[in-house]
Formats: structure tokens, C-alpha cells, sequence
């Protein structure tokens, strides 16, 4: 292996022949663009969610266009962000005349806490909340504020709260690298059926993107949906959308696949984490936890470093690794939050670092990524 050279990629969309089959089918049947398909896969969906009523779009984007615009919100109204969402989420609210009210994050869960918001001092009427890396946000950190919610699970697809736990069931990690909880906990519809129910969330809508690095890919496209009828009322008044917004049949076909396959995809994402988690304890790099009571889908395996990235990246080419920065493309670093009003958001954003993470890596490739993880510099 030559010095520097890279070959465990840090992203996979672990397409199998299950994907590629369905999506020969539908280019057989000439199943190309927004139709029956999308319709299966949107109906397939809410049975495994337990939805009321959802649209089936072409992105994210478009998803979280269309949530905002449903909401009815006034020009220049102002809307709560992570300064850890996604960049696209500005581009988004400046179309439609809205304004971003950034918040910081807590260090040690990447999301927005309570104690971050009690700093907000400018004046929003909803919230388009992202969970980053697929950690969850606490939701009841927003019981007091009383606007709307736009909740975006594109990472946290299988994340969810647990709560009345079966008695000697196993399931999430612990802080120390071990697991705890159960195989079946209880959270919530929105999440993946497969590992139970969440309590109820205050969100009005909820985005799921199928973008290739969510959780869930489709290779491109979301759904919006609203969990019961009166929040599906807001998504249901935004009438007939023009097909060019609709969620292709090709891709909905690959993504009625990945969502059969969530629960068996979540499970060897575990196995390779507990693996990383034990490799990390023994290096001086922390980790970002989870509250007690909620479970993570292992999207990524995320560390904070002590050193510089620039550093880790090379020291971890050497042993054929990639290593990526875990927030590069988000509002913290685009240049419209000022470092002094999210100082936490910026500073994660230029040292977290993510190592590949994904059901297809394999056994040799993933100790190798241990190693390194446990001798970074």
C-alpha cells in the first residue's frame, strides 16, 4: 500500500443487487418519471412510518420549500436554524422572503440545547430543525416556544427516544462504548418502524430526504409528510404540484428497497461502531453523546479532534483511509453566521471528522479504520 493512497472511502450508498433490480424493472417498464411508482412507495411508506399524508418530491430542498410555504409565513418573518443545518436550508429560506435566526449548538451532542436557545434574542415564528449526523435533538427543548416545527430525519432515519424498555433487550451505546437498551425500543413513527415507536414529536411536518448521504438514499428525491390529520391539513392545502416537483419513479423504486432493508442496514452499522467506539476510548479525541433514553441509527461515526484536520486526514491516508469533515457544508461555515454569535457550531464545524461508516465496509477494512482511529495523532 503506497503512502497517501486512499481506498476506504468515507461514504457508501451500499446500493446491492435488491436496488439495482428494482430500479432495471422500472426502466423496463418505462417507469421513468413521477407516477404509479412514486405512489406505491409513498403508500408502502406510511405503512411502515404510520403517517397521515405525505408528498413524494424530488428533494430536499424542494421538501422543505414546500413545508415553509404551507406554513403561510410572511416575508421577512424570522425562521430558527442550526447553524449546523445544511447550507442548501439559506438558500431555501431566502427564496421565499424568510429570515435565518441561527442557533448554536452544545458541544458535547452537536444539537441545539436549552441552554442555546434561552440566547436567542431575535424573533422567529418557526423552526426548520435539522438533527445532525443523525443524532436527535431533544424536542423538548421547544416546549415553551409555541411556533411551528419542521422536523428534517434525512440522517436520523432509525434514531429515535426510547422509552419503556423490554427486560433484558439490548440496543444503544453507552458513553463507554458498550450497549444498552433494547432491539425493540419504543420511538417514534417518523423513525424506522422496525425499531418500535416515538413518543408523539411537536413537529407539524416532517422532511425525510433520499439523498445519496441520507440514510436513506433514492439516489435524489424526499418525502413530506404530517404524522396525524390535523397536522396533514397544512400539507394537504398546498394543492396540485406541478410533476417537475414529484419523486421519480426510478428513484422511488430504489428507495422502497432501502427502506425494506433500514433494520438489517442499522444493525451492521452497529457492529462496525461498537467497534470504533472501544478503539476511540483509548485516544484522547471525544466523541459526541446522546442523552440517556435515546437511540442512534449509527450514520456516522463522527469525533471531535484535539488536533488539527489537517493532520488526522494525512495521518489517516497512510493507512489508506478517508477521513472527512463532518460539517464542511454547512450555514457555520458558509460565511453567514458570525463565529462569535455560534461559537460552538463554528468550532465543531472546523474539527469534527468523520470515518467511514457504512454496512458494506467489511470486517478488514473496518479494524483497519479502528487501528487508526485508535492511534490518531
Amino acid at each position: 500500500m503506497g503512502e497517501n493512497r486512499v481506498n476506504i472511502e468515507v461514504w457508501s450508498p451500499t446500493i446491492r443487487r435488491k436496488e439495482m433490480h428494482a430500479v432495471l424493472t422500472a426502466l423496463v417498464d418505462e417507469r421513468v418519471g413521477p407516477g404509479d411508482g412514486a405512489l406505491q412507495f409513498a403508500a408502502f411508506a406510511k405503512e411502515k412510518i404510520g403517517f397521515d399524508h405525505c408528498l413524494a418530491l424530488r428533494s430536499p430542498a424542494t421538501a422543505l420549500h414546500t413545508a415553509l410555504k404551507a406554513l403561510n409565513l410572511e416575508r421577512g418573518t424570522g425562521v430558527l436554524v442550526s447553524a449546523l443545518s445544511p447550507f442548501y436550508y439559506n438558500l431555501v429560506l431566502a427564496d421565499l422572503g424568510l429570515v435565518p435566526v441561527f442557533a448554536d449548538v452544545s458541544e458535547a451532542t452537536a444539537c441545539i440545547g436549552r441552554e442555546t436557545l434561552e440566547k436567542i434574542t431575535e424573533p422567529f415564528r418557526a423552526i426548520a430543525l435539522h438533527h445532525p449526523l443523525g443524532f436527535l435533538t431533544d424536542m423538548t427543548v421547544f416546549e415553551d416556544t409555541a411556533v411551528p416545527i419542521i422536523e428534517d430525519i434525512s440522517t436520523a432515519f432509525g434514531s429515535g427516544y426510547r422509552a419503556d424498555l423490554p427486560e433484558g433487550a439490548e440496543g444503544t451505546e453507552g458513553a463507554d462504548g458498550t450497549f444498552s437498551g433494547g432491539e425493540n425500543p419504543d420511538v417514534r413513527p417518523g423513525v424506522s418502524p422496525e425499531l418500535g415507536t416515538r413518543p408523539p414529536s411537536p413537529a407539524v411536518l416532517t422532511v425525510l430526504g433520499l439523498e445519496e448521504r441520507d440514510m436513506i438514499t433514492a439516489g435524489g428525491g424526499a418525502l413530506l409528510y404530517a404524522v396525524d390529520k390535523r397536522r396533514a391539513a397544512a400539507l394537504k392545502n398546498t394543492g396540485s404540484l406541478p410533476a417537475e416537483y414529484g419523486l421519480p419513479d426510478m428513484n422511488a423504486a430504489m428507495a422502497a428497497v432501502q427502506m425494506r432493508e433500514c433494520a438489517k442496514n442499522i444493525e451492521k452499522r452497529r457492529e462496525i461502531a461498537q467497534m470504533y467506539t472501544q478503539a476511540a476510548m483509548r485516544g484522547r479525541h471525544k466523541r459526541f453523546v446522546q442523552p440517556e433514553g435515546f437511540v442512534y441509527n449509527h450514520y456516522a461515526f463522527a469525533v471531535a479532534l484535539e488536533t488539527g484536520m489537517k493532520e488526522v486526514r494525512q495521518y489517516a491516508a497512510k493507512y489508506g483511509v478517508a477521513v472527512e469533515s463532518a460539517f464542511e457544508n454547512t450555514l457555520a461555515l458558509s460565511g453567514l453566521v458570525k463565529p462569535e454569535t455560534c461559537p460552538q457550531a463554528y468550532g465543531l464545524a472546523l474539527r469534527t471528522a468523520l470515518f467511514p461508516l457504512y454496512p458494506r465496509l467489511g470486517l478488514k477494512n473496518a479494524e483497519t479504520v479502528a487501528k487508526v482511529i485508535t492511534t490518531l495523532p
